[in-house]
């Protein structure tokens, strides 16, 4: 992950989750609400994210809200 986090933005706290009573899962950037998971795929993010270190679990909630890299990446 060396490579990913060049300047070093996911030590921040830059995205939030929480997970409702029906496992629901919101995940906010800079405390705005900008996703929602339900059903199979809030399944899948709660399982990669308790396993996670919390620089992981920044990256793991940038790469499920699309906010992962931009510019002129190729």
């Amino acid at each position: 992950m060396s490579n990913t986090d060049k300047k070093n933005k996911f030590e921040e706290e830059i995205f939030t989750y929480r997970v409702t009573k029906d496992q629901k899962v919101f995940i906010s950037w800079q405390g705005k609400q900008i996703m929602t998971l339900a059903g199979k795929a809030s399944d899948k993010f709660i399982a990669k994210i308790q396993l996670a270190s919390f620089k992981e679990a920044q990256l793991i909630m940038a790469k499920v809200t699309g906010n992962f890299k931009h510019g002129n990446e190729k």
